[in-house]
């Protein structure tokens, strides 16, 4: 027998908690995060952005706080350089999710968002703009539309391009409101 469908409320409060806890997540990361180890990474700086936004965004649907080492290094060093570096990687990261879509396999449920995602990503004009607004805030629903668009035929250019802005956006949001916490 099927369970019964959740109360809206009670989706909305899932993703409250999930989301503060990514959030407290985050914040435990930044504050604990050891100088020492910044300047060990001091040598890696751009790369190092570029390496722990790839290895976050590579595993699908598992959140990884990387923010705190990215705001750190944007503290440390060039904040534009440590923004594309950590927008870069991130795209590369992304790429896991659009080919796991490209190769067929089925791996999230059915929900209204994802037939809202699959029905905006089937039409060329929107599928850009959509791919923007989700990549660009921190959310986790951004792996969705990577595996839809590898499931649809998204070309991967506008998925890379698309997905680049978005993280072009967030990251220097991310580095930008890092550099206020000095």
């Amino acid at each position: 027998m099927p369970r019964p469908p959740l109360p809206r409320w009670r989706i909305w409060l899932r993703l409250l908690l999930i989301g503060l806890i990514v959030g407290a997540a985050n914040l435990a990361v930044f504050l604990l995060l050891p100088p020492a180890l910044i300047e060990r990474l001091g040598a890696f700086s751009y790369l190092g952005a570029f390496l722990a936004a790839a290895f976050a965004n590579a595993t699908v649907l598992v959140p990884i706080p990387y923010y705190p080492l990215v705001i750190r290094l944007g503290q440390t060093f060039d904040p534009w350089g440590v923004t594309v570096a950590a927008a870069a990687g991130s795209v590369l990261g992304e790429l896991v999710a659009y080919y796991v879509g490209r190769s067929g396999q089925q791996a999230v449920g059915e929900t209204a968002f994802y037939r809202w995602v699959q029905r905006q990503l089937s039409h060329p004009w929107r599928a850009p703009l959509v791919l923007f607004a989700l990549a660009a805030p921190p959310n986790p629903f951004f792996d969705v539309a990577g595996l839809l668009a590898g499931a649809l035929g998204v070309p991967v250019w506008i998925y890379v391009v698309s997905t680049f802005l978005g993280r072009l956006t967030r990251m220097a949001t991310v580095v930008f409101i890092g550099l206020s916490l000095r």
